[in-house]
């Protein structure tokens, strides 16, 4: 058997994998037949093996004793890449644990496709900025991504932005030439890229010179959850409510980790927990602190984060949505409507609109230059988001495919130029 090509699109929220050979690529199943995995590891507080996927988050669920980590690429470009977590009597570091998901990735793809370990050339793709104005952090998140590969002996890599690897994908049904915008909103980032596609220019080796323009920002569908989290959820816990005597607000910073995907568990501290209870002694609203300091006690700020997440997936299609709290809290649900939904995260869509905009600056077009906008990624169906597209870009048409799966099989491709 030779080398095998393969694209790997580590995701926020989700991952997948695919490979190619003399025709098309194709994702592999990840999960019960399914070739999207969500990128979540459960790790047992006893040293059992981890869980992946939907069944990391169906072990935390169900209330097995253990550490569920989701959002682990928002940990590359920051301190925390560099930091270790306990989880029981022992102290994991986040590299550990990604590399853990990548091994559990590989796996499955040496198991379809029958190869050995080292079988396998591999492109990973990258957001166009893991980290927003600071160019060495940027560097320093890719060489911690390499380096994870590397121990899971992936021994041929290359990188190729999210965004040109959904184009590649999306050149593959068209029929003639045309400039394309990718607009990938990914759970962490959002990217834009202008490339001009076609059957022939497919065939290329060096797409270098098609690429008009390409940029990004760090703000993603999990920011979303986090603001809806901020508005609708913790003031049930005491947020925004006041201390005694007039002392001001409670302490911001406990609310946002809590809304955090990737920051969760650093509450889980006896010091946390001690820092509660005292401010409960201060708070105008004890009742409120006592459902805070119980959803920590409890371990329930990921089941928070998933009702936060579970309505904002409802709101693309309906006007209102209930955040299921209750069971956690120990307080109400909470009912939420679009429009109010789309008020909180205004400031974040107002950046994606104006580097919308800025993009077609820096290639030097007008919105009417560009043949068809390709939206991917898990949050680019949101209503919000595609009414911002279609202000900016008034009358272009917009394409979908598969919102999860473009970015991996465009990887794949890339793979195939990249190593013959």
């Amino acid at each position: 058997m030779g080398l095998i090509r393969c694209g790997l699109d580590f995701g926020t929220s989700n991952s997948t994998l695919a490979v190619i050979g003399s025709g098309r690529a194709r994702l592999i199943a990840l999960e019960d037949g399914q070739s999207t995995l969500p990128s979540a590891v459960f790790l047992d507080g006893e040293g059992a093996p981890p869980l992946f996927g939907r069944a990391a988050i169906a072990a935390y669920v169900s209330g097995e004793e253990g550490r569920l980590m989701r959002g682990l690429k928002s940990t590359l470009g920051s301190a925390l890449a560099e930091e270790k977590t306990r989880v029981g009597n022992r102290m994991l570091s986040f590299q550990d644990i990604i590399g853990q998901f990548f091994g559990h990735m590989k796996a499955h793809l040496m198991a379809q496709t029958g190869a050995g370990p080292d079988a396998f050339a591999l492109v990973l793709g990258r957001p166009v900025h893991f980290v927003d104005g600071d160019v060495a952090a940027d560097v320093a998140a890719q060489e911690v991504l390499a380096k994870i590969a590397r121990t899971q002996g992936f021994d041929q890599i290359a990188f190729q932005y999210e965004p040109i690897a959904a184009a590649l994908q999306y050149e593959q049904g068209i029929t003639r030439e045309e400039l394309v915008l990718i607009v990938d909103i990914g759970g962490g980032t959002s990217d834009f890229s202008i490339v001009r596609v076609s059957p022939d220019r497919a065939n290329k080796a060096d797409r270098q010179d098609d690429i008009l323009a390409n940029d990004g920002i760090r703000v993603g569908g999990t920011d979303f959850d986090r603001l809806l989290s901020l508005a609708a959820v913790m003031p049930q816990l005491g947020f925004g409510s006041e201390k005694q005597s007039a002392k001001g607000p409670m302490p911001r910073h406990y609310y946002t980790d809590l809304a955090t995907w990737h920051r969760i568990n650093q509450l889980y501290s006896d010091k946390a927990l001690a820092d509660l209870r005292a401010l409960r002694r201060l708070a105008m609203r004890p009742d409120l602190l006592d459902r805070m300091i119980r959803v920590v006690e409890k371990r329930h700020g990921h089941s928070l984060a998933m009702a936060s997440e579970a309505a904002k997936i409802m709101l693309t299609e309906a006007d209102e949505a209930i955040l299921r709290i209750a069971p956690f809290t120990k307080g109400p649900n909470v009912r939420v409507r679009r429009a109010g939904f789309e008020r909180v995260v205004a400031a974040p869509v107002e950046r994606i609109r104006g580097l919308l905009a800025d993009v077609l600056r820096q290639a030097g077009l007008r919105a009417e230059d560009i043949g068809t906008v390709f939206m991917t990624g898990g949050s680019s169906s949101l209503p919000v988001l595609r009414a911002s597209v279609q202000a900016i870009l008034p009358g272009v048409p917009i394409a979908t495919g598969d919102h999860l799966g473009s970015v991996g099989t465009g990887l794949a491709l890339d793979a195939r130029r990249k190593f013959g």
